[in-house]
């Protein structure tokens, strides 16, 4: 169905609502969605415009839960109200929530034994290393996988997948402490964590809605796993300071039971939770986006004044330009995660002006990394890692450019929110079309060195 940006983004607050409050499983909304998008579909043929039809169309669906009606109440401002409400309805109880956490705990477990294999197997070297993204992060697409009830077709695909990297990865003869091998390390997690995507976008990949949620997921993970992560080490702290004051020595099983269980584990749990919790991460998100916005501009000014003073471009060193390549990514990430959280149809403000500000300070640092990464090239030759940070900064260029002018025409009402929304999602796979490009192409390109 063609859509406008307007209609979309009311189809995802509608979604985004209903998601929220946990109403229905995330497969049972993926076939209202459908529905509502047929319902608008057939009111649009009869010469409705898009608001019109959407809102008759809802009105359809507000017989099918009581969130629907509670939409209604919250957003009588658009006629949700009239259109929307019925009698209430009674709730369901979540029956299968145990079923769900049985799920997850063996999923956490079995990621704990495949992690714990493989350090008995593949070591703690460079082999692991390159293999810790395929030991992990099957088991949370795994979830997401049963989450979604995808089909049988897709789960074969996401297998596929997962098995051909593994076989890139281990099949291929690099070179001992050779850069292809790092650097298909490196940027495999990327290539895993799209198919993940897949998987909980429920195979629907091409919706801009599903991408912007995996986003959205995507940025409350990190921020459950962090605090797991924080959570767990102040327990194993207190744990290790008290049985050393007895005399145990705990490092044996915290090295070889404890971490390899509970690291890969607490991903597969902190999945879960922001499925089950996602209301709670809902208001906490624009206020972390909020606070670490202008800090994250002020230390993009201060490395762009670092980057400055450095002398000629070719002289500033590889560490700072791979520090700088991890900053970008995480400016990107937040960059993502606060258009992931902010209301889709709400005017532009002062944080959108800030938002352009972000934009425009991380553009001057790419531009300048750029420069130095040319200067370097034309000076001591090309390498995988130049060329590798290389095509990722010209990736940010394009994709900083184009979200600094969409935002600009926000900002001055002439596009809207929908339009930048739309361009995240759709540029999100060219990150995933490049890392596999560097896992697959880049080391037999440069001799597996």
């Amino acid at each position: 169905m063609e859509t406008h940006p307007e209609l979309e983004a009311q189809i995802g607050r509608w979604r985004g609502y209903l998601q929220r409050r946990q109403a229905i499983s995330p497969a049972d909304l993926d076939e209202l969605e459908d529905h509502l998008r047929e319902q608008i579909a057939d009111r649009r043929a009869t010469g409705l415009d898009d608001e019109e039809a959407f809102l008759v169309a809802i009105k359809r669906m507000g017989n099918l839960d009581a969130v629907s009606r509670e939409f209604a109440r919250e957003h009588s401002d658009r006629l949700w109200k009239q259109l929307v409400l019925v009698p209430e309805a009674a709730g369901d109880a979540g029956a299968g929530r145990w079923r769900e956490l049985a799920v997850v705990l063996a999923l956490a477990i079995g990621a704990g034994l495949t992690v714990r294999a493989g350090l008995s197997w593949l070591g703690s070297g460079n082999a692991f290393a390159s293999n810790a993204g395929l030991l992990v992060i099957p088991f949370v697409t795994a979830y997401l996988a049963w989450k979604r009830r995808v089909s049988a077709r897709l789960a074969a695909v996401l297998l596929a997948g997962f098995a051909a990297l593994a076989v890139f990865l281990n099949a291929y003869p690099f070179s001992p402490g050779g850069s292809t091998e790092l650097l298909a390390a490196l940027h495999a997690p990327v290539v895993l964590w799209l198919l993940a995507g897949i998987a909980y976008a429920g195979g629907r990949w091409r919706s801009d809605n599903r991408r912007m949620d995996f986003v959205r997921f995507t940025g409350e993970l990190a921020i459950y796993y962090t605090l797991l992560a924080l959570g767990g080490a102040v327990l194993i702290g207190l744990t290790f300071a008290a049985l050393q004051i007895v005399g145990a020595d705990f490092e044996p099983a915290l090295e070889g039971w404890i971490l390899p269980f509970a690291v890969p584990g607490a991903l597969v749990v902190a999945a879960w939770l922001v499925e089950a919790k996602q209301n709670v991460v809902e208001n906490i998100a624009p206020i972390l986006t909020r606070v670490f916005t202008p800090l994250t501009i002020a230390m993009l000014l201060a490395l762009l004044a670092v980057l400055t003073a450095a002398g000629g471009f070719a002289e500033v060193d590889r560490g700072l330009l791979i520090l700088m390549d991890a900053i970008l990514m995480l400016v990107l990430s937040l960059l993502l995660y606060s258009i992931s959280a902010r209301d889709s149809l709400a005017a532009p403000g002062l944080f959108d002006v800030l938002q352009l500000v972000l934009v425009l300070a991380a553009l001057a640092v790419d531009a300048a990394m750029l420069t130095a990464m040319l200067a370097r090239i034309a000076e001591f030759g090309t390498s995988p890692n130049k060329i590798a940070a290389l095509g990722l900064n010209l990736l940010l260029l394009v994709h900083l450019v184009r979200t600094g002018w969409l935002t600009l025409g926000f900002l001055r009402g002439r596009r809207p929110f929908g339009a930048l929304e739309h361009w995240q999602t759709r540029y999100l796979p060219v990150y995933g079309a490049w890392a596999a490009v560097v896992v697959v192409v880049f080391p037999p390109l440069f001799a597996f060195s």
